[in-house]
C-alpha cells in the first residue's frame, strides 16, 4: 500500500521550505515580467553602447512581435478548457485516471503522461497534462493539487529533447542554417545525432524515472497537503431548456445537426492533414482538433459557447504578458554600434571560460540563463547560435552536441520561467505561486542530470 507519511522526509522539509518561501515572496508573473524588463533596461545600456532612446525604441519595437504566437497560446487555453469540459471527454479521462489510486500513484501518473505528450508535442502535452491533472484531482482523496500541477508541468521538461523541439528541428531542416550559425554549420545535421543520440535519449530516460519519483517523493505530509474541492472542477457551464419551450433561434443554438455538420468538416481536414503531412504536429493543427473534438463533444453549438465563454476567463495572463516578454526579447537582441547584443555577451562570457569538456556544460547553463529574457526556443536559437556554434565549432565540440545545449537550456529553465506556465496555470486555476516551489525542486534535480549527460558523452 502506497503510505504517505506524517513524519517529513528531508526532502519534504526542502521542498516545503521553498513552497513555503515563493508562496511568501513570488509576486504575481506580471511583476515578475516588469522587473525583467526594468533589469534589461539598465543592464543593456553598459553592456552594448546603446542610449535610453534606442533601448525603448528595441523595447517597443519588438513589443508586438508575439501577437500570433500570443493568440494561438490563448486558443490552447480556451480549445483545451472547451474539449476538458465536455462530459464525453471527462468520461474517457476519467477511465484513464482511475488507475492511481494513491496520492503517489496519481503523482507519477500524471507526470510520466505529461511527460510522454510533451516529448510527442510540446502544446498538445502542455494542454492535456493540465487537463489530466484536473480529471486527477476529483477522482483521487487527499493528493496535493498544486504539487499534481507542478508535476504536469514538469513534464515540459521534455519538449526539446522529444519530437517538437525547436533547435533539433530547425538545423534538421538545414533551412538558413549557414547562416543562423555564423558558417559554423553548413550542412543539415539529422535528428539521429541530436533528438535520437545516445546522449540526448539517456538523459530522457534518466529523467523519466527520476522526475516522477523526485515529485512523488516531495507530496507533503497530511496535515500540510492541498487539496481542492471536487465540485469546484466537475461543476458545468452549460444551462438546458425544454425543447418545447424553445424559440426558433434557441432551436437552433441547441442544434445538434449544425454542430455536427460542422465538426465533420473539421476532422475531415484533421484526416487529410495527417495523411499528406505525416504525424507533424504545430500549434495550429494541436488546437484546430481540440476546437472540433470540443464541437462534437459538446454536441450543440450553445453548449461549446458556454465552455468557451467561461475558457476565456483564463486567458488575462497571455494577452497581457506576452507583449511584455516580446518587448524584453527585442532589448535583448537590439545591438549597438558595436554590433553586440547583451544576449551576446552573456553567451560570450560563458564561452570565455570554457575548454573543449566543459563547453558544452557552460552552453547549456548560458542557454539556461538567456531564456529568462528571451523565453522562445526559436528566438533564442537566433541569438545564440550565431555566437555558440562557431565557438564550439573553434574548440572542436560536436556541432549537434552544442545545439542539443542550446535546447536543453532553453527547456531546464522553464521551471521557474512564468511565461510558458501561464496556460497550464490558467486551465488548473491556479496562481504562479501555488506551483513555483515544486517546479524549483524539479529544475535542481534536472539540471543535475542534464549537466552529467554532457559532461559524460
Amino acid at each position: 500500500m502506497d503510505v504517505l507519511e506524517q513524519k517529513k522526509t528531508g526532502l519534504q522539509k526542502v521542498s516545503q521550505f521553498f513552497v513555503t518561501l515563493l508562496q511568501r515572496y513570488l509576486p504575481d508573473p506580471f511583476i515578475f515580467a516588469i522587473v525583467l524588463t526594468i533589469v534589461v533596461f539598465l543592464s543593456v545600456m553598459p553592456s552594448t553602447g546603446q542610449g535610453p532612446m534606442q533601448v525603448v525604441n528595441a523595447w517597443a519595437g519588438g513589443f508586438w512581435n508575439l501577437l500570433s504566437f500570443s493568440m494561438q497560446m490563448a486558443m490552447v487555453v480556451v480549445t483545451g478548457h472547451a474539449m476538458a469540459s465536455a462530459p464525453a471527454f471527462k468520461r474517457k479521462l476519467a477511465m484513464l485516471a482511475g488507475a492511481a489510486k494513491t496520492p503517489g500513484q496519481a503523482i507519477i501518473l500524471v507526470t510520466v503522461i505529461s511527460a510522454m505528450a510533451c516529448w510527442v508535442n510540446w502544446g498538445f502535452g502542455l494542454v492535456v497534462g493540465a487537463i489530466f491533472a484536473r480529471e486527477i484531482a476529483t477522482r483521487v482523496q487527499g493528493v496535493d493539487y498544486r504539487l499534481l500541477i507542478a508535476s504536469a508541468y514538469s513534464g515540459f521538461l521534455f519538449w526539446h529533447g522529444g519530437l517538437s523541439g525547436s533547435v533539433p528541428l530547425s538545423i534538421a531542416g538545414g533551412k538558413n542554417i549557414e547562416t543562423v550559425t555564423n558558417g559554423a554549420v553548413t550542412a543539415a545535421i539529422p535528428t539521429s545525432e541530436t533528438i535520437f543520440s545516445t546522449m540526448n535519449l539517456v538523459i530522457l530516460a534518466v529523467m523519466l524515472v527520476t522526475i516522477p519519483l523526485l515529485n512523488r517523493l516531495m507530496h507533503p505530509a497530511s496535515q500540510d497537503t492541498v487539496v481542492i474541492d471536487a465540485e469546484l472542477l466537475e461543476k458545468t457551464e452549460t444551462a438546458t431548456i425544454e425543447k418545447e419551450n424553445m424559440t426558433p433561434a434557441e432551436r437552433l443554438e441547441n442544434s445538434r445537426a449544425l454542430s455536427w455538420i460542422l465538426g465533420v468538416m473539421g476532422f475531415v481536414y484533421i484526416v487529410y492533414y495527417f495523411f499528406t503531412k505525416g504525424f507533424a504536429l504545430n500549434l495550429n493543427i494541436v488546437n484546430f482538433t481540440f476546437l472540433f473534438s470540443a464541437i462534437l463533444l459538446h454536441g450543440t453549438p450553445k453548449s461549446l459557447l458556454n465552455s468557451i465563454s467561461h475558457g476565456a476567463r483564463n486567458c488575462s495572463g497571455i494577452l497581457l504578458q506576452f507583449p511584455f516578454y516580446a518587448g524584453i526579447m527585442g532589448m535583448m537582441t537590439a545591438t549597438g554600434d558595436s554590433g553586440v547584443s547583451l544576449a551576446g555577451v552573456i553567451s560570450q562570457a560563458f564561452v570565455s571560460i570554457s575548454n573543449e569538456t566543459t563547453f558544452p556544460l557552460f552552453t547549456f547553463l548560458s542557454a539556461g540563463i538567456v531564456n529568462f529574457f528571451v523565453p522562445s526556443g526559436g528566438g533564442q536559437w537566433a541569438v545564440q547560435a550565431p555566437i555558440m556554434m562557431p565557438a564550439g565549432a573553434a574548440l572542436g565540440v560536436d556541432a549537434a552536441k552544442t545545439a542539443m545545449a542550446i535546447a536543453w537550456g532553453d527547456a531546464w529553465t522553464n521551471m521557474i520561467q512564468p511565461f510558458w506556465a501561464l496556460p497550464a496555470l490558467a486551465i488548473a486555476g491556479l496562481g504562479a505561486k501555488d506551483v513555483m516551489g515544486y517546479c524549483l525542486m524539479a529544475l535542481i534535480g534536472s539540471g543535475v542530470i542534464i549537466s552529467l549527460g554532457f559532461l559524460i558523452f
